[in-house]
């Protein structure tokens, strides 16, 4: 009897300490990411991964992600940080339908110490998952005070000239900032941003890309664009502009053809993911770990972590991006 007491208790203790040893493990790895999170200044933070709807997408009932939320995706945006005042300095990249959701993710990230707490929006384009998110800062909604909004010419004219758009300038909730085809924006020491004109649909505006210099790296950011091929006759190459670079978040709208049954996907012009990988093939491998595929469409299968898709992009030497990713800057 005593031996089988004995038994028991070496287990206990055994257990006990094996869950000492856990919880201090997850300990060290909390206080690991928190002490690296505070070492590193100046960040980009994903805040959505998916195309302008989301996931799931309107009229789309059958899609797992209504049922299970672990599935669901924000459209495409990010957000830099600057932590080096005795302020935090936050700038959004695009306001989705999702604005008020990655507000939420970006005030628990890295928080501010005023009402919505941006230092500026910068709009890569007037396609509703990357500007409709401006009417939540309205007098229906936040009420917000002249929170400044970096648009290109046209943009800035369709803003001005358009309701429920124009609402929005009168009542000062936002202050449009001009921004030029290649010309830097100094956002503070060591951080500027420049937008670059890329081919795509241009119904009410042009559209941009975005490079944003960091302190120590470089990242462009560019959720839509026709094709690489229309990119060349402007004059730029996705090669050389990897290797100019140290990451890059580009269009991965759709995986491959065919991926809109009884659609012609003539009428949607993206690089396809399948095109993107063959285009890039002989790129080195430290220029190909730059991709971060993101802006994808609510059928694109790399939203599935364990797909062929999503394996095969693995394989190849690139990246999907993923909501919460930081990365130093």
């Amino acid at each position: 009897m005593r031996t089988v007491i004995k038994a028991i208790l070496t287990g206990i203790l055994f257990l006990q300490l094996c869950w000492m040893h856990s919880a201090l493990a997850q300990t060290g790895v909390r206080n690991q990411e928190s002490a690296e999170r505070q070492g590193c200044e100046v960040s980009l933070l994903v805040l959505g991964v998916a195309q302008d709807g989301g996931k799931p997408q309107l009229a789309n009932p059958d899609d797992p992600a209504w049922r299970d939320s672990r599935l669901q995706r924000l459209a495409a945006s990010v957000a830099v940080i600057d932590q080096r005042g005795e302020q935090v300095r936050r700038w959004l990249f695009d306001a989705t339908p999702d604005f008020k959701q990655q507000l939420q993710h970006l005030d628990q990230y890295a928080p501010a110490e005023w009402p919505i707490g941006l230092d500026g929006i910068f709009l890569t384009h007037a396609h509703i998952g990357h500007y409709s998110g401006l009417l939540l800062l309205g007098h229906e909604a936040a009420g917000a005070r002249q929170v400044v909004v970096y648009a290109m010419p046209r943009m800035d004219e369709f803003l001005s000239s358009n309701g429920p758009w124009d609402q929005l300038i009168r009542y000062r909730n936002i202050q449009l900032q001009a921004l030029q085809d290649n010309q830097p924006v100094e956002l503070a020491r060591n951080l500027q941003v420049t937008p670059f004109t890329v081919p795509h649909r241009q119904e009410y505006s042009e559209v941009v890309g975005f490079r944003i210099q960091g302190p120590g790296r470089s990242v462009i950011y560019l959720p839509d664009i026709d094709s690489w091929e229309a990119w060349d006759k402007q004059g730029t190459r996705i090669e050389t502009v990897l290797a100019e670079n140290d990451l890059a978040f580009i269009d991965a709208t759709f995986y491959d053809d065919g991926e809109l049954p009884g659609r012609d996907m003539r009428g949607f012009p993206h690089p396809l993911v399948s095109h993107s990988m063959q285009r890039l093939a002989g790129l080195a491998a430290q220029h190909k770990a730059k991709v971060h595929f993101i802006h994808l469409n609510h059928t694109n299968p790399l939203h599935v972590p364990g797909s062929v898709a999503a394996q095969t992009v693995k394989d190849k030497g690139f990246r999907v991006a993923r909501e919460g990713q930081s990365e130093c800057l």
